[in-house]
């Protein structure tokens, strides 16, 4: 490339740049989201659909670590770009929101813009947030100023260049950010436009079940077809783990009827399994606490996605196939039967009704066959008689890749192939 091309690349990609921050500042809440205060409600009534708004969106599990005070930030999350940090969303004046104006707040989760004017990461799930009503937004701002300050600023992101260039976010929201509330759909019954409402804007479930690009953007046109990221294994290290397929999918959530899908919402169980990893947090500290007509609404939409099939995987060969059978008689087939229809009191079924095991990734099975399940625990009484014990001592990387194997494609399940190198990449 010439001296006088690769400037004009740079003065091209730098004028972008500067107009994709010119079009997203002057979108901001002052200039046509109007005023979020909702004056139809009390102050009391405000802050309890506030409160019922917050945990919906789960905040607490990304702004509250293990030890740490209430919303008060600090918890890590490990990216392919660096290690983001959660801030800190009590009113405190100094290190959190206690200074924010309703603009400050509408701003930051409409448009992904801090007070100050700087961009933040999409760590925080603004694509999603930026479809929740003003009202909505109003109460949460007014919960979140209801709760008790803690002073604590959070670590610094350890982000790489460059990855820790703020402004260059505003190229990325060109690209892959629309800003704006959820619109109905006048096709659609309420109950369905509920369950949309709250699945891609308070629940945001699309952050993780989505798959993403290679600069941590959402691939809308395989949305909810199933999303890999990092997260923490039982063991307390993270690890790649995949939320599953929530399209109508043979190998997704057509497995499950929508009592299914409330059922595991609501209780953490259905009848074909137990919430393990990640999702516990998701169930425990939002879901379960739903009405049970937002959990039917959210049932039903998305039993309504089309499919998005997942890639037929390899299929394993005969030696491969009998390795795995006999290990999976030797320490899986006493609990979860040797037909892999489990036990109501042993075991989950692994005949066709799980999403982990029909995975096209099988990265999350591979964490639980390793490490053994992370099940919700208290306050739910335990669904089996004794816990699943971890394998990452017992077996090589070769047993378990068989065993594996074995289970993804045996009785009604054709889920592919596990390598070795797979199973090496969980370790």
């Amino acid at each position: 490339m010439t001296l006088s091309l690769r400037r004009f690349v740079l003065l091209t990609v730098a004028a972008l740049v500067l107009m994709a921050a010119i079009i997203l500042f002057s979108s901001g809440g002052e200039n046509g989201d109007g005023p979020i205060a909702d004056h139809n409600l009390t102050n009391s009534e405000l802050l309890v659909r506030g409160e019922y708004l917050v945990v919906a969106g789960n905040c607490a599990s990304c702004h509250t670590t293990a030890v740490g005070e209430y919303m008060a930030g600090g918890l890590a999350f490990e990216t392919d770009f660096g290690t983001i940090y959660s801030t800190n969303i009590t009113p405190d004046p100094e290190t959190g929101i206690g200074n924010w104006t309703d603009w400050d707040f509408l701003n930051s989760m409409r448009h992904g813009i801090r007070p100050n004017g700087e961009h933040l990461y999409p760590a925080f799930p603004y694509p999603a947030f930026t479809k929740v009503s003003n009202e909505d937004l109003a109460a949460i701002f007014a919960y979140l100023k209801s709760i008790p300050a803690v002073q604590l600023t959070p670590p610094e992101n350890e982000l790489g260049f460059p990855y820790n260039q703020r402004s260059l976010m505003a190229f990325w929201k060109l690209l892959y950010f629309d800003s704006g509330e959820f619109e109905t759909n006048s096709e659609q019954s309420a109950e369905w436009n509920r369950g949309a409402y709250l699945v891609e804007a308070l629940t945001h479930c699309s952050a993780c079940h989505t798959p993403r690009n290679g600069l941590g953007a959402e691939q809308e046109h395989l949305f909810l077809s199933g999303g890999a990221y990092l997260d923490r294994v039982k063991s307390g290290e993270h690890r790649t783990w995949i939320a599953p397929n929530l399209t109508s999918s043979a190998r997704g959530l057509g497995l499950w009827t929508q009592e299914n899908v409330e059922d595991y919402l609501k209780t953490a169980r259905n009848e074909f399994l137990e919430s393990f990893g990640p999702m516990n947090e998701v169930i425990m500290n939002s879901s379960r606490f739903l009405s049970a007509e937002d959990v039917k609404a959210m049932a039903t939409y998305l039993k309504s996605i089309p499919a998005i099939n997942e890639a037929d995987g390899v299929t394993p060969d005969a030696q491969i196939m009998g390795n795995g059978r006999t290990i999976y008689n030797l320490h899986c087939g006493t609990c979860h039967l040797p037909t892999g229809e489990g036990d109501p009191e042993m075991a989950p079924k692994l005949n066709s009704g799980s999403l982990v095991v029909q995975a096209a990734n099988p990265a999350s099975m591979l964490n639980a066959i390793l490490y053994g399940p992370e099940i919700p625990g208290a306050p739910l009484e335990p669904r089996w008689l004794d816990s699943m014990e971890e394998f990452q001592f017992l077996l090589s990387d070769a047993e378990i890749a068989a065993v594996a194997s074995y289970i993804r494609n045996s009785w009604d399940n054709s889920a592919g192939l596990v390598t070795p190198e797979q199973v090496a990449a969980q370790r």
